[in-house]
């Protein structure tokens, strides 16, 4: 491979990681698919790389891709039952703030806090009790 075909491949690699870092910060399977067809299709002829390397790749990109959807899909689930929890008391581990949940809002890693009728809040979690008003 030339020198001028080494700088010419580095520029392309260097516009796409700029494009792709400005658009998304993920690749989605179609993307992954492609950038493994084009290694392939880039690879050294006298040193191509192990196809167990790829199967790997393959996997383990799988696996974060159904990671993804599956906690997409607990989030969504973890919405849907926070909603029930309106109209409901919700008392504190301790018992000093109490009231009627008015809203749920979930944040990440699913973590839901209550607003109280009262304008406290109360982050639902091990201890807090909710019962019918």
């Amino acid at each position: 491979m030339s020198i001028s075909a080494v700088s010419a491949l580095s520029a392309s690699a260097s516009a796409v990681s700029t494009s792709s870092a400005k658009a998304s910060a993920t690749v989605d399977y179609n993307q992954y698919l492609n950038l493994l067809v084009t290694q392939l299709k880039n690879q050294d002829p006298t040193s191509p790389t192990d196809p167990t390397q790829y199967m790997s790749q393959l996997a383990s990109f799988s696996a974060v891709e159904q990671q993804i959807k599956t906690n997409s899909s607990l989030d969504s689930l973890i919405a849907t039952q926070a909603g029930t929890l309106i109209g409901r008391t919700a008392t504190s581990a301790d018992g000093s703030i109490s009231g009627i949940i008015v809203a749920v809002t979930t944040g990440e890693g699913g973590a839901a806090v209550a607003t109280l009728a009262n304008g406290s809040k109360i982050a639902l979690g091990s201890g807090v009790t909710i019962s019918i008003a």
